[in-house]
């Protein structure tokens, strides 16, 4: 009877410990929850935009300028950035659990990818629902570096959601560029960015 009684709790025991058995918590913050959120109501919608500051000016951004939420999970978004025919450009916010990342994933016309892709920044505070900082990582600074392009290591890319305005900003010592999206107007939906399929 005992050593029934025994087993008995010992299969309980190892039950209960079965049922507590789980992967790490992906953890993150309202701030940046609600941000994420925001951007995600957006799912499967294009917007057009317009250049709003480019100081100085820099080329590469001439032709319609086409936001398009394309992809979305729990923990992931893409948004390609389309600039005239050129649809190498894709935005890729990621919840990593110690707050939200922004990635450029820059791509060949072939798909492939090119030299100087997967750069951007980290959350370093709470932000806002509506507005989130990502300063360049190591892997970004280390890339510019190699690149010959120093001055970008001081980089720093926000984004800002408000329901009638999408906002995609640059800035660093020096210079500042910012697209403002139309959140208003809907717009056909643009080619799949390349190195993407559907």
């Amino acid at each position: 009877m005992k050593k029934t009684l025994l087993l008995a709790a010992l299969a309980t025991a190892c039950s209960a410990q079965a049922n507590i058995v789980q992967p790490a918590p992906l953890v993150s913050i309202p701030t940046h929850d609600a941000f994420f959120n925001n951007l995600k109501a957006l799912c499967g919608q294009a917007f057009a935009g317009k250049l709003a500051v480019d100081n100085p000016p820099a080329p590469g951004f001439e032709g319609a300028l086409i936001m398009h939420v394309r992809r979305c999970t729990d923990t992931e978004l893409q948004i390609p950035f389309h600039v005239g025919d050129n649809h190498s450009r894709t935005w890729i916010i990621t919840k990593t659990g110690s707050g939200l990342s922004l990635k450029h994933d820059h791509r060949n016309k072939d798909g492939s990818h090119d030299d100087q892709t997967m750069y951007g920044g980290h959350t370093v505070d709470a932000g806002w629902p509506t507005a989130q900082s990502f300063p360049a990582d190591q892997y970004s600074k280390e890339l510019f570096a190699a690149r010959g392009i120093p001055q970008s290591i001081g980089n720093t890319w926000q984004m800002f959601i408000h329901p009638q305005q999408f906002s995609y900003r640059l800035v660093r010592e020096g210079r500042e560029f910012r697209v403002d999206f139309d959140l208003t107007k809907p717009v056909a939906l643009p080619p799949t960015p390349w190195g993407y399929a559907d």
